[in-house]
């Protein structure tokens, strides 16, 4: 199916700094075309996002699986940039759902390592899929504490949150290829949260 000069990739975007200074990122797509499958059963969809955050990132950050959860390690050192807890993923021919706990890493502020979640949906709708990546309820060390400083957010604004940001639509770009075959330029748009101080 040939593309028109106009068309393109609708990826939508949300990251917010909430009243209780966690950061709320949420990135996804409707794909708004017939797909015979998802892209593999589980828990393939969460390798492919693993892979891809190793590519992106030219090898910097490797995601790796220790006892049963998931390290991002910096290199090959044991330095582990987030760690989160074993995945649960539920999935059928219908949708896909992973759910990984952060448990710790250097990129989390101290005593908020039990905080946190990333999130790995894709579902079928009519005509199409849904496919979102979401991080709730993180408390990022740039930030510093329960009270950042403009310049904490802005730093965080620059660096952690944009390189997520950009990986994240790389991601569900890809995706969208590996689905329907076609490449399309992207164009994002940001969708606004109540409650929340966007970043």
């Amino acid at each position: 199916m040939p593309i028109k000069d106009d068309e393109k990739l609708e990826v939508w975007s949300q990251q917010v700094l909430l009243p209780d200074t966690s950061v709320y990122s949420k990135q996804w797509l409707q794909i708004e075309h017939e797909v015979s499958n998802l892209p593999g059963f589980p828990p393939e969809l969460l390798d492919l996002y693993l892979s891809h955050i190793r590519r992106c990132t030219l090898t910097l950050v490797r995601p790796a699986k220790v006892n049963g959860g998931i390290h991002f390690r910096l290199l090959g050192s044991s330095l582990s940039l987030l760690s989160f807890s074993p995945p649960e993923i539920k999935g059928d021919t219908e949708s896909y759902d992973a759910t990984l706990c952060l448990c710790g890493g250097f990129l989390v502020q101290q005593g908020e390592c039990e905080r946190g979640r990333f999130r790995l949906t894709a579902k079928r709708s009519d005509g199409g899929v849904t496919l979102s990546v979401e991080l709730s309820d993180y408390c990022p060390l740039l930030l510093g504490s329960s009270r950042p400083s403009r310049l904490r957010k802005v730093s965080y604004k620059l660096t952690q949150a944009y390189i997520h940001k950009a990986v994240t639509i790389r991601f569900l770009a890809g995706l969208c290829r590996k689905l329907t075959g076609r490449s399309l330029p992207v164009k994002v748009r940001t969708q606004s949260l109540n409650g929340g101080e966007e970043i």
